[in-house]
């Protein structure tokens, strides 16, 4: 089914060029002139503990209270970050429950809230509809995993999920599954026979193939045997610090090659001391853009834009958090109860006026920062999903 009138790839980039002219300022409600800002992953969430919540546990490590509608305080925050799309992570990543029955279910209360406040948030289905998002004052929500479990051994499931609106499918979490080893598999065996099967699925789909948290044979396997442009939506630099989490010059050099695009995380894996800074982020951005080139780098937070009213609280919570996810065998290297899974010193509504400023100081034209903050994953969005959805 057509969703919107074709746009060849010149039209397409003419016009997001021209939603893209005005500076980065605060604005109580992100406007039509406000720069595009895409977070690769992200989330609208309120990270604030709430004490009636239920905690994570071994058996469901990740979980947390599914909204069924955002709160005013999530809404208000993200426009007024200026936020224009965001990758919001749906269905199973770990833990007891089913994988596909959860994932089905997830994708449900998904489009209901949005069905709920339609007034804020627009499903994106294609490139364009980041745009008339945009232009609606709406942010966008783009339906990716995190893992690829819940396909199970049958590819054909690839088509169920695209047709319900899942536009990125992440290959592996950190453990090894069915698709090929994760960053925390020791073995970096790459992947199976059943993956290639599935990166050809996910092609003739037109969904994201996402290698954040794959191990490094299997991104440079994924890279070489895709039709389409791949992604690493969100990442570090493995040459700044050496962690399983972070790629290697090699796996970003070679997707950057493809025509994919790599997004660069807020997260404590930017620093040896698990506790990483802006200036972190800023590092590992520029590293990146050397390597990959300024037109396939772009940023993949990792995290939400709503503040932290008790960081000492959030810190409590967090441990348990951790500590679940040690016990189930997900945790990440570098991932400790004392580390922050964003950098203090660039979060909260204004994390991405704040990271323009730093990239202008750093010697960043205007241009090169609207790439990065946006237009670089529009333009590969553009590149994947097409002008329309299809069928």
């Amino acid at each position: 089914m057509q969703r919107m009138s074709s746009l060849d790839r010149r039209q397409f980039l003419a016009a997001a060029a021209a939603a893209t002219v005005a500076p980065l300022t605060p604005a109580v409600r992100s406007g039509a002139q406000d720069p595009l800002i895409v977070n690769a992953l992200g989330d609208l969430e309120d990270p604030n503990p709430d004490p009636n919540a239920p905690g994570p546990t071994k058996s469901n490590p990740v979980a947390d209270a599914k909204p069924t509608s955002y709160s005013e305080r999530i809404l208000r925050e993200a426009h007024a970050s200026g936020l224009t799309a965001v990758n919001v992570t749906l269905g199973y990543v770990a833990g007891d429950m089913e994988p596909f029955e959860y994932t089905i279910r997830d994708i449900a209360r998904m489009d209901g809230l949005i069905r709920r406040q339609s007034g804020d948030l627009r499903k994106v289905f294609t490139a364009a509809d980041i745009l008339a998002g945009k232009a609606e004052q709406k942010i966008g929500i783009i339906y990716g995993f995190q893992n690829s479990s819940m396909l199970g051994n049958d590819a054909s499931r690839i088509d169920v999920f695209g047709d319900l609106g899942v536009r990125i499918i992440q290959l592996t979490y950190n453990p090894a599954n069915q698709i090929g080893d994760g960053s925390a598999a020791p073995q970096n065996r790459g992947l199976s026979s059943f993956g290639r099967e599935v990166i050809a699925r996910l092609n003739a789909k037109r969904i994201m193939v996402d290698l954040s948290h794959s191990g490094e044979q299997t991104c440079i396997e994924s890279a070489r045997i895709s039709t389409r442009p791949i992604s690493i939506n969100h990442t570090g630099c493995r040459a700044l610090n050496d962690l399983p989490r972070n790629k290697t010059d090699a796996e970003l050099r070679l997707v950057a090659s493809k025509g994919g695009f790599v997004g660069i995380y807020f997260m404590p894996f930017l620093n040896a001391s698990g506790h990483a800074s802006a200036d972190d982020v800023v590092a590992h951005i520029d590293h990146a853009v050397n390597v990959c080139g300024e037109d396939q780098v772009g940023i993949g937070t990792d995290g939400p834009v709503t503040s932290i009213d008790d960081l000492n609280a959030y810190k409590s919570a967090l441990a348990q958090e951790i500590a679940a996810r040690q016990a189930a065998g997900i945790s990440a290297a570098g991932e400790r109860p004392d580390t922050l899974p964003f950098v203090v010193d660039l979060r909260g509504v204004d994390q991405f006026r704040d990271l323009a400023a730093r990239l202008r100081r750093r010697g960043y034209t205007s241009a090169k920062i609207e790439k990065i903050l946006g237009l670089n994953f529009l333009r590969y969005a553009h590149e994947v999903w097409g002008a329309s959805t299809p069928t």
